[in-house]
């Protein structure tokens, strides 16, 4: 690790970051983000906090990293084929696969962009933009019946479900107990199905819109 640590060139520093990111992903396995310090996560590192800190200055830092990357290779990952229910399928299908992401998106707001400087939440903000435009383009291609502009506003759509109904989906134990007596079956959540129901009715509606207005 002594070498690792003196590291100097582009290359060097870039290899640290990229260890410090799979450590901070592979933590996710055993805990959820609020759980996870920054002298834990130097610790698996085999750094002190102070050298993490050189590359992310916070543990939320790293996370918005962690999660920018998850998106990228999700969507390296994502073919949209067949009709809309295939689509909508697939989509949920994908997410619901990729706990680490789901997570990271369903505290993107109230953990992860809250103690961030003004200019890592801009150049994280300007590269979802990106990934947002991405998944759009997919949309609009696999669903003509879309607009460029609608197919881009159900991305968007699809994101903030996933950040509500991740945690709903994902309860406690406390919580996945109590909800096991029958006078509550309404509360279980199964995120996949209903991901994927979500898409399908959004996509109708952009569609009847669309049609109604002539576009």
């Amino acid at each position: 690790m002594s070498e690792f640590q003196r590291a100097r060139s582009p290359e060097q520093v870039e290899a640290r970051r990229e260890a410090i990111l799979d450590v901070a992903e592979e933590l996710m396995t055993e805990s959820s983000v609020g759980e996870i310090s920054m002298r834990e996560l130097a610790r698996r590192v085999g750094l002190s906090a102070s050298n993490v800190a050189r590359y992310f200055p916070t543990r939320e830092a790293v996370y918005l990293e962690v999660l920018d990357r998850a998106r990228g290779a999700w969507l390296d990952s994502l073919t949209l084929d067949g009709d809309m229910s295939e689509v909508a399928a697939t989509l949920a299908r994908s997410l619901a696969t990729r706990p680490v992401l789901c997570e990271l998106i369903s505290v993107l707001a109230n953990v992860l962009e809250r103690n961030v400087s003004t200019e890592i939440a801009r150049d994280y903000k300007l590269r979802s933009a990106k990934h947002n435009a991405r998944t759009g383009d997919l949309l609009h291609a696999a669903l003509p019946g879309l607009s460029a502009e609608t197919a881009l506003e159900l991305s968007a759509a699809i994101f903030m479900f996933t950040a509500g109904m991740w945690p709903l989906a994902h309860p406690n134990e406390a919580v996945r107990e109590a909800i096991k007596d029958p006078r509550l079956s309404g509360s279980r959540l199964d995120f996949e199905d209903r991901l994927r129901r979500l898409i399908v009715v959004l996509t109708l509606g952009y569609q009847d819109v669309r049609r109604r207005i002539g576009q």
